[in-house]
Parts: structure tokens; C-alpha cells; sequence
């Protein structure tokens, strides 16, 4: 058995609330990374100039913070909505959401495209294969504050989150740290090096996120505001997951179909 090392959240104090957090460091190290990893995937794709990506990072910053916090409060924190709205700018209290944050870069996303005139789908096939880096970060980010822990167990390799119990726990941020960042990444990476129908990088992310996910909420303790939905299985977090499913099948085999021959430009790489 192995115990949280209870790192200090908070690096240094700026002033009053202002702080630097190890979790907003995470965000900035993710954002970083995937910039860094779109200009090396796209150098040789005219397509993509170093100030386009960079307008794009800029644009999916945005999405992923504002998504993120919407998403939280939305579908984990409704109540503040109506009691305390203004709690969506407090974001030195913590509470993000994936799948508010990725509704957020797929908002972002279509503002890039209208910008460029380009198809949506070609924008996030771009940045599909970067995302899983992302997670990786910000799954590192809530680890360090000793958050999202996993269910009581007696594996060798549970963990004592002494500041939430006595009990060993399913380490789960470590967990999807290694399934969300390092096994999505390859996976993707693999589909992606050749280049695919228009929304194929999409819902190659999607589903195999989706399935992830649903496979790694088996190992989380479920959100105390919630519990599980159904049984004593079935939570918030695999809920959300499904219409990631139905979109990755429909862009699969509907929307394929009715766009076979178009390649989404952006995955095309020059000579």
C-alpha cells in the first residue's frame, strides 16, 4: 500500500485570493505541450503556419477553461446556478469538468473554423491527437490535490488519502493519468498517421475516450451530490459519456458515408 504525498495545492500566494496552484500550472504545461506537439505533427502540412496554431491554442485555452467551469457548475454544481451564479469566476475554488471543457473547445473550434473558413471536423482532427496529452496534465493536476480518489480496495497498490479517510483507496487519478493520457495518446497517434476520412481523428477520440472513461468510473468513488444514477454502478461521469459514443458512431458510418471521398485537408502532409 502506498499514501498520497499531500502536496500543498498552492505553490505561492500572490495577493488575497490570487495564488498559484499546482492544477493551474498543469493547465498551462497541457496547453503548451499540445502547441508544441501540433507544430511538430503539422510542420510539413502548408495547411497549418506556426500562427495559426498558435491562434488555435489561444482559441482552445479559452473553450477548455470557460467550458470547463460551465460544464462543472452545470452538471455537478447545479444548485450554485441559482444560489451563488457568480461563483463561476472563483475559479481559485476549484471544479472543472471534462465534459463541459470539451464542449467548450468544440465551441472554440467552430469560431476558428468561421475565422479560416474551413470545416470544423478539419480543426479538431487537427488537434484530436493532442488532446489525450492534455488529460494527461490536468489528471496530474487533480493527483496533486489529492482529489477524484478511487473506491475502498484492497489491492497491493491502493493508497491512504488520509485527509478523506483511513481506508486504502483505487489511486484514480493515476489511474487515468496512465488510460486518458498515456494509452489515448498512442492510440491516437497510431490512427492518426495516416490520413483518414473528415471526422475520423474526431471520433477516434471521442469513443475511445468514452470507453475509457466508462471503464475507469468502475474505480471511482462517484460524486457525493449524486451517487450512482442507477444500481450501484451507473454514475454521472459514464451518463455524459454516451452521446461521445453515438457521435463518434455517427461519424464513423453515417457521416462518412455521405462524405467518402473528402480527406479531412488537414491531416493531408506535403512532400
Amino acid at each position: 500500500m502506498f499514501k498520497h504525498p499531500e502536496i500543498n495545492p498552492v505553490i505561492f500566494h500572490i495577493y488575497g485570493p490570487l495564488q498559484v496552484r499546482w492544477y493551474g500550472l498543469m493547465y498551462m504545461v497541457a496547453i503548451l505541450a499540445c502547441l508544441g506537439l501540433m507544430m511538430y505533427r503539422e510542420k510539413n502540412n502548408p495547411n497549418w503556419s506556426t500562427e495559426k496554431i498558435i491562434d488555435l491554442a489561444f482559441y482552445m485555452a479559452l473553450g477548455i477553461v470557460i467550458g470547463g467551469r460551465l460544464g462543472y457548475m452545470l452538471f455537478y454544481a447545479p444548485d450554485f446556478i441559482y444560489t451563488d451564479p457568480f461563483r463561476v469566476f472563483r475559479l481559485w475554488e476549484g471544479g472543472m469538468s471534462f465534459h463541459g471543457g470539451i464542449t467548450g473547445v468544440a465551441v472554440a473550434a467552430w469560431l476558428f473554423a468561421r475565422r479560416f473558413h474551413t470545416h470544423v471536423l478539419s480543426v479538431f482532427d487537427a488537434i484530436a491527437p493532442v488532446i489525450p496529452v492534455a488529460l494527461g496534465f490536468g489528471r496530474l493536476g487533480n493527483f496533486i490535490n489529492g482529489e477524484l480518489w478511487g473506491k475502498i480496495t484492497t489491492v497491493p497498490w491502493g493508497m491512504y488519502f488520509y485527509h478523506i479517510d483511513i481506508y486504502p483507496r483505487h489511486p484514480w487519478p493515476i489511474y487515468a493519468i496512465l488510460l486518458e493520457g498515456v494509452l489515448l495518446t498512442i492510440i491516437l497517434w497510431w490512427y492518426a498517421r495516416k490520413p483518414r476520412s473528415l471526422g475520423g481523428n474526431t471520433a477516434c477520440f471521442l469513443m475511445g475516450y468514452a470507453l475509457i472513461r466508462i471503464f475507469e468510473e468502475f474505480f471511482r468513488e462517484p460524486d457525493a451530490q449524486y451517487g450512482y444514477l442507477w444500481g450501484d454502478w451507473l454514475t454521472m461521469g459514464q451518463v455524459l459519456c454516451l452521446p461521445m459514443i453515438v457521435l463518434a458512431l455517427y461519424l464513423w458510418f453515417g457521416f462518412r458515408r455521405k462524405n467518402h471521398a473528402t480527406i479531412s485537408s488537414f491531416t493531408q502532409k506535403s512532400d
